[in-house]
């Protein structure tokens, strides 16, 4: 039996984002795009796991955490599901990502001000947290329905758009 907390993170060229993540944020995406599309009934774990290819033990774990988080609610039986607790508009994915895997931007499980770099490495300490400032802009911008309607803000668009952020 595969066990999917311990797949592989998704690395994207330095910055690192757990399968968990990753599929936190499939998860809540797909629930966008349902309430999105009008229908207003509750999505079960299955139907979620299916779109999004999210294998099924783990994705309940992951609900259950968002759940707890305040991002979705649910109701158990036949008719029960997920759905978002709150419009996606007002769910960035800075949220959900905390709810998931805590803060953003530690270094070896620290917070970057916390850090006691001395002599020649100490301008590390600022590069940490620029970098920590950087990512909290982008993801705390852009929102579960940007995602989800594939209309991200101009400054994420352009970007991406940007032949250097793809090497």
């Amino acid at each position: 039996m595969i066990d999917w907390r311990k797949q592989p993170a998704v690395n994207l060229s330095g910055m690192r984002l757990s399968a968990r993540v990753d599929y936190a944020l499939r998860a809540v995406t797909e629930l966008a795009s349902v309430a999105g599309a009008g229908r207003g009934r509750p999505v079960t774990a299955d139907q979620i796991a299916r779109a999004q290819e999210i294998p099924p033990k783990f994705l309940e774990s992951i609900l259950l955490q968002l759940r707890r988080g305040g991002i979705v609610q649910a109701q158990r039986g036949p008719e029960g599901g997920y759905w978002l607790a709150r419009p996606a508009e007002t769910i960035s994915l800075a949220e959900v990502i905390r709810v998931v895997d805590g803060p953003l931007a530690h270094i070896r499980g620290q917070r970057p001000e916390d850090l006691g770099y001395t002599g020649a490495a100490r301008a590390l300490q600022d590069v940490w947290i620029a970098l920590r400032a950087s990512e909290r802009q982008i993801l705390e911008l852009v929102t579960v329905a940007d995602v989800a309607q594939g209309t991200l803000p101009d400054q994420v668009t352009k970007l991406a758009a940007d032949p250097d952020a793809w090497t």
